[in-house]
């Protein structure tokens, strides 16, 4: 009941509440970004959905403008302290979360909900175990058990078992433990990265 109706509900309602807050910050953010490198303040991600829907989630950019796909051996997104590609206020806005926050106006318009498994990129479908398929029966969140659990140190591996957890168990209860876990990791500035340095990547 709660996945196929209230879930819904909830969503709308919460992204009507916190939408105000995404424009009071938007405005500083984007002179900030506009200021570093004059790049677009945006950054439009196409991402596969609900029942494999193909749509363009919203984010801050973070990085330079045309930065390349990094991507590790098991095929999740490269990240670390040290990456190049990021910009200087793209460091704080992954530090903080806040170049998640468009992602509001996705929940709104029903891409997304405020909880699920992460949106996945288009490229990985050949990289998934048959059973993983399972997470596209949900919306992608805005977090989920695995950010809130490991946020961007996870491996493949680990993301499929915590996305395929939440799935099987998804309920209102969850979704509540599962935000404030997330907060606790933002605020704690925990699993920021898979990679803390370049060192630990080659495993040095």
């Amino acid at each position: 009941m709660y996945r196929y109706g209230i879930k819904r509900l909830f969503d709308v309602l919460g992204s009507l509440i916190t939408l105000p807050i995404l424009f009071v910050i938007m405005v500083p953010v984007a002179i900030l970004i506009k200021l570093e490198d004059g790049g677009p303040v945006f950054y439009n991600a196409p991402r596969l959905g609900k029942d494999m829907k193909e749509f363009k989630m919203y984010k801050f950019r973070s990085m330079k403008v045309n930065a390349p796909d990094i991507r590790n051996e098991d095929g999740s997104t490269f990240n670390s302290d040290n990456d190049p590609r990021v910009t200087r206020i793209g460091k704080i806005l992954r530090k903080t979360s806040i170049d998640e926050l468009p992602q509001l106006l996705n929940v709104f318009i029903g891409d997304m909900s405020f909880v699920g498994p992460r949106p996945s990129p288009l490229g990985n479908k050949k990289l998934y175990p048959k059973e993983y398929f399972r997470k596209f029966d949900v919306r992608p969140g805005i977090t989920g058990y695995n950010q809130a659990v490991l946020r961007n140190s996870s491996t493949m591996e680990q993301r499929i078992a915590n996305d395929l957890f939440y799935v099987e168990n998804i309920s209102l209860q969850l979704d509540i433990k599962i935000l404030y876990m997330t907060i606790v990791s933002v605020i704690r500035s925990k699993n920021i990265n898979r990679y803390e340095n370049e060192k630990e990547k080659v495993g040095l």
